[in-house]
């Protein structure tokens, strides 16, 4: 399958987690990776599978590296039909009341755009016992399979 993880990071945990990814999948797959601030909205192609990592930074924003992403998308509000994407986020659960919320919004303005996410938005608790790649390795495996059947009914 054809892969493309994508992250936004604001202290490269993020960054770190996406390429942990990328070395998972890649024995399988045809993966690469690109920082949200260096990818375009108008560069989603369908029958690809986008795998995203995203943090969340002060009241649970998205972190500096996916701003201009989110701030593209939202000018130039692309049809993202056939777009398919996963969603992992990394947060801290010490801030209850905005935990998550960078992938969260991020999952809710592509979703707004057309893209549809397969399977389920996990996000990884920087105060739980659990490594993020503990949980974002069986994740990934998952949406990959989801994925598999999903773009291949649609294709």
């Amino acid at each position: 399958m054809n892969i493309m993880l994508l992250y936004g990071t604001e202290t490269g945990n993020a960054e770190m987690l996406a390429e942990d990814i990328v070395g998972e999948l890649s024995g399988e797959h045809d993966v690469g990776c690109c920082n949200l601030s260096d990818f375009s909205p108008e560069a989603f192609e369908t029958g690809r599978l986008y795998l995203i990592v995203c943090s969340s930074y002060g009241d649970g924003e998205l972190p500096a590296s996916a701003q201009p992403f989110a701030a593209a998308l939202q000018a130039s509000t692309p049809d993202l039909a056939g777009v398919h994407f996963g969603i992992f986020g990394l947060g801290d659960s010490e801030y209850e009341e905005t935990f998550g919320f960078g992938s969260k919004g991020l999952a809710e303005l592509l979703a707004s755009q057309g893209a549809v996410q397969i399977g389920e938005r996990i996000t990884h608790d920087a105060s739980g016992g659990d490594m993020a790649e503990d949980l974002a390795f069986p994740w990934a495996a998952q949406i990959v399979a989801l994925a598999e059947e999903k773009i291949s009914e649609t294709a």
